[in-house]
């Protein structure tokens, strides 16, 4: 792999994309250390070594902002606009036709879906923004902190600090898009993937200073190991559905009589289904931080959903993860549609009558598939939470087990991708 590495930075092209992705992900990185126009910096520093990270829905956005919300920086709310506004596009596709018949447009019509997912980021960024602020500006961000982090709470600044956090967004999203266009992987996924990565070191780190802090740590990367083990073993399987082509002629021309096969992932909905679960459990808990502190259903509600070790926090979120991997696949593996597509072009499964016999047993497939998946999905998610519970460890890695998911789903794609690119040279790659 070494040398792989060697020849990848050997070659001009690969090596030129190579640096630009590095550059960009380092501007990230930057960008999220400094302050929005409007905060008091030294108070906002003091204000994180005093209490915790805040509620459970702000933790999600904080750890896609590779922990640039926290430090109300000029890129506090990181990724999370767009990854919400993609979500949002995908799942309309079920409810507006309009949207579907783009989607089938090919490259004319992903493009319109590509730019109303733009504007749609952008009306969720001056939102959020508005939300992040506004909790900070209240003392919900940082409770118990002893100092304001807003001192100006004018609405000329809050508007600055509003356009500053939108404008930071759209930012991101440039530079997103920059590293799909000229470097290597998935612009989006790669800035998730840094912000993420950047939590790690400072979460290890504080479990190893704690108490039986040495053990502790080794308990928690050798579970970190397993997990990414399971999660490479899984993400690079697939069943493999084979479908044989008929011959037809067009012309003087022999057509069709190939073999081929459908790929399909065990787990094909990716991390989204722990996205909306995390999210959905964290908004009873957001709910009550603006109620009475004594009142009993915010006690029942901070005691039974907002804690992530209670027994029915952790059953809700194992169960709205199931739900959600049942949902989501369906929206984005159709099977009377991959039907009939194999049927148009001749096309048909071993044993399997064209048409609707065909939709019905992908759909059976991908119903067992999915099952396989949404449990594993569910496993990786918990097991680090779990351990962290049993040592009695307050320290969180960030976002439990689906943070890892991230982490080593992009890490795969992108040394495929860098992979393909040396294999077109002649070279023998990472992947032998």
């Amino acid at each position: 792999m070494l040398s792989a590495f060697a020849r990848a930075f050997r070659t001009p092209d690969l090596r030129r994309k190579l640096l630009f992705t590095i550059a960009i992900m380092a501007i990230f990185r930057v960008g999220s250390f400094i302050p929005t126009p409007g905060v008091d910096y030294p108070n906002v520093q003091q204000c994180i070594a005093e209490t915790a990270d805040g509620n459970d829905l702000l933790g999600l956005v904080n750890l896609f902002s590779g922990g640039a919300l926290l430090q109300l920086s000029i890129f506090a709310l990181g990724i999370m606009p767009y990854i919400t506004a993609s979500i949002i596009v995908q799942l309309l596709r079920v409810v507006i036709p309009r949207f579907e018949a783009l989607h089938k447009e090919g490259q004319s019509g992903q493009g319109k879906l590509t730019q109303y997912t733009r504007y749609l980021t952008i009306a969720l960024a001056i939102l959020q923004s508005t939300t992040v602020i506004t909790t900070a500006r209240n003392g919900l961000l940082f409770q118990g902190c002893s100092v304001d982090v807003i001192p100006d709470g004018s609405f000329v600044t809050m508007a600055l600090m509003v356009i500053t956090m939108t404008a930071g967004t759209g930012l991101i999203m440039w530079l997103g898009e920059l590293i799909t266009e000229r470097g290597v992987g998935n612009g989006m996924s790669l800035l998730i993937f840094t912000s993420i990565a950047a939590s790690f070191p400072t979460a290890l780190w504080s479990i190893a200073g704690g108490a039986n802090g040495a053990t502790n740590f080794i308990i928690m990367i050798a579970v970190i190991v397993v997990v990414i083990g399971l999660v490479v073993f899984v993400e690079q399987s697939q069943r493999r559905v084979p479908v044989q082509y008929a011959k037809r002629m067009v012309g003087r021309r022999m057509y069709g009589g190939s073999s081929t096969y459908i790929p399909i992932k065990i787990n094909m909905a990716g991390v989204i289904p722990v996205i909306f679960a995390a999210s959905l459990l964290a908004v009873p808990g957001l709910i009550a931080q603006f109620g009475d502190q004594s009142a009993d259903w915010v006690v029942w509600v901070s005691t039974n959903l907002a804690d992530p070790a209670a027994p029915l926090h952790i059953v809700l979120y194992v169960l709205m993860i199931l739900f959600f991997c049942f949902f989501y696949t369906s929206i984005t593996f159709n099977p009377d549609e991959v039907a009939d597509n194999m049927k148009k072009y001749g096309g048909f499964i071993p044993g399997i009558r064209a048409g609707r016999p065909t939709a019905e047993y992908l759909d059976y497939v991908i119903t067992r598939i999915t099952s396989a998946g949404s449990i594993y999905l569910a496993l990786v998610a918990l097991l680090p939470t779990l351990v962290l519970i049993g040592l009695g460890v307050s320290t969180n890695i960030p976002f439990g087990g689906s943070s890892i998911i991230i982490v080593v789903g992009v890490g795969l794609e992108t040394v495929k991708q860098i992979n393909s690119q040396l294999q077109q040279r002649h070279y023998e790659g990472f992947l032998r």
